[in-house]
């Protein structure tokens, strides 16, 4: 199965086996002998073969996850607690499985308002978008650039951001106060980084 899957991504990539085998620091042959099944590549090499052709190893492998991951910038930091700026730096990009990667963005959690679930330093994945429904996570942007991950919750004529921890209090946005409030996007994915 890998050998198929490999020529599959790497054609649909745009790659040559030359080109692949320049990325990856080896030879021709040996991105051949993978293709006709002959020997398969060492964990480190399969890592590295899986992000430069924007793929799982599983999927390299035969599973059936995804083929097309696509790379999905991370922003900066946003906190698992209230009283935090929202940044907007560079830190890369990592592989995430979306249709239209201009649509969402990364961001590292800090803190551990949203323990046991979202741990301090996982990776929040973002869907751009102005509007949450009520009970969904969502990264949140207050009064003077202050942002915050949080269960969104609406009450009323009023907006809660409730973090999972219990040691936290949960934050009351009404009235006027509404008005400085800015969705950033939903979060559709956290993933842990070691």
């Amino acid at each position: 199965m890998f050998k198929e899957r490999l020529k599959e991504i790497r054609k649909e990539r745009g790659f040559t086996q030359v080109g692949l085998s320049q990325a990856l620091g080896i030879s021709q042959q040996a991105v051949g002998k993978w293709e006709t099944g002959r020997c398969t590549p060492d964990p480190k090499t399969l890592t590295q073969l899986s992000k430069i052709l924007s793929t799982s190893v599983d999927y390299l492998l035969g599973g059936d996850g995804p083929a097309m991951e696509k790379m999905v910038p991370v922003l900066g930091t946003v906190k698992a607690g209230f009283g935090a700026l929202a940044f907007e730096e560079d830190y890369g990009c990592e592989p995430a499985n979306v249709k239209d990667p201009s649509q969402y963005f990364y961001l590292i959690v800090r803190g551990d308002s949203m323990e046991p679930r979202i741990h301090d330093g996982d990776l929040a994945l973002v869907r751009r978008q102005p509007t949450l429904e009520s009970g969904e996570l969502g990264v949140v942007v207050y009064g003077d650039g202050e942002g915050t991950l949080k269960k969104y919750i609406r009450q009323g004529q009023a907006v809660i951001l409730q973090p999972f921890n219990p040691a936290y209090k949960s934050q009351v946005i009404a009235g006027e106060d509404l008005n400085r409030l800015y969705i950033a996007g939903r979060v559709v994915e956290t993933k842990t980084k070691w």
